[in-house]
């Protein structure tokens, strides 16, 4: 498991169904019930997320301004858990970047931290790793002089590979020299992931600046090295929707798609690739791996298109190639993601889909 996540909740039927939605996805999952133990957990431990049942009062403020102003954990991503009749906007303006609506369901919950999990994968990797293989030693308490390999190297952490586990709860302190450098680095850590092959990613804590200097000027030498995680396209094809011979929407046919679907009317605007006039329309549905478009004109031919969604708490563009035109109702799109971050998107508005009420078309 290499990704931490501190559950703050005092409602037990929902830490337990959050702590295993998050464990079944390979996270490491923390329970607190109080703000003020998962304000001290804050202090001692970086996390990659927290997960908030956030109430209107003094304590949940006080937690999310701490949260905030942590050394450790001011840019860890946050799930707040609200009422369902309580308007999400004023926990976005917090900084909340999902919202759980209450009572959960393991549905939304499993999609909403899938939609999660990758922001948070993306947001680890965002500072360039550099490719490198040179010894280390690190110490911990009860083991002195471990041997160790380092395997990567960025500005706030290292990949390495031991013959020695690393302990997960503690310190390390590492001394190496990097090839080309004469000044040995000196710094402390704590265990980010392991794995059963004795590699480990570790987090840097305490950075001596004269280790900065020399870590910072070896990146900027090698940067040319760096390797960006490999990413595999996903190109879901989905099934489009039939038109439906009673005179009824085209989108409320049989559901076909492997995917999950969700009913909606998101107004939005459609380009054909390499034109810049707008075709006002209406999503009526959305899967992961595509959407039906309702206009009275659809586009015609098997054409590439963008399409612009607007909700009220994000802006997207996706891409897509048109399978299916069904005069007088619209057409289907397959989405086609040129990266991981794209489908990240997709998956945050099938969040906000799956936590709410059917979304009423936004006009602009």
């Amino acid at each position: 498991m290499d990704l931490r996540v501190l559950v703050v909740c005092p409602d037990r039927k929902s830490a337990d169904l959050l702590s295993q939605v998050l464990t079944e996805m390979g996270f490491e999952a923390e329970h607190t019930p109080s703000t003020s133990q998962g304000l001290k957990r804050l202090e001692e431990q970086q996390f990659d997320a927290v997960v908030l049942d956030y109430r209107s009062d003094q304590s949940c403020q006080d937690f999310l301004s701490r949260l905030r102003l942590s050394t450790r954990n001011r840019s860890t991503l946050l799930v707040a858990i609200v009422d369902s009749e309580y308007s999400a906007r004023p926990v976005f303006g917090l900084g909340a970047n999902f919202v759980l609506y209450r009572p959960l369901s393991l549905e939304r919950t499993r999609l909403s931290l899938r939609a999660a999990r990758g922001l948070m994968r993306r947001e680890r990797r965002r500072t360039p790793r550099t490719p490198i293989s040179t010894p280390a030693k690190f110490d911990h308490p009860g083991a002195l002089d471990q041997p160790a390999t380092l395997l990567d190297l960025s500005d706030g952490g290292t990949a390495l590979t031991s013959n020695s586990k690393v302990p997960p709860a503690c310190k390390v302190y590492f001394q190496f020299n990097l090839p080309g450098q004469h000044q040995t680095v000196r710094l402390s850590g704590e265990v980010a992931w392991q794995d059963s092959l004795g590699r480990a990613g570790i987090r840097f804590v305490d950075v001596p600046q004269s280790s900065r200097r020399v870590i910072n000027a070896w990146l900027m030498q090698n940067s040319f090295k760096s390797q960006s995680e490999p990413t595999r396209p996903i190109l879901p094809t989905p099934r489009t929707p039939e038109p439906n011979p009673e005179g009824g929407s085209a989108a409320n046919a049989g559901n076909r798609r492997g995917e999950r679907r969700f009913a909606c009317r998101l107004g939005a605007e459609i380009y054909r690739v390499g034109s810049n006039v707008p075709n006002r329309c209406t999503l009526s549905d959305v899967s992961e791996g595509g959407c039906y478009v309702e206009m009275p004109t659809p586009l015609s031919g098997q054409t590439g298109v963008e399409i612009l969604v607007r909700t009220a708490e994000m802006k997207l563009r996706i891409k897509g190639q048109v399978l299916a035109v069904h005069p007088g109702f619209g057409m289907g799109v397959r989405f086609e993601f040129h990266d991981s971050a794209e489908r990240e998107e997709v998956l945050r508005l099938l969040a906000q889909l799956a936590n709410s009420t059917p979304l009423d078309e936004l006009h602009r």
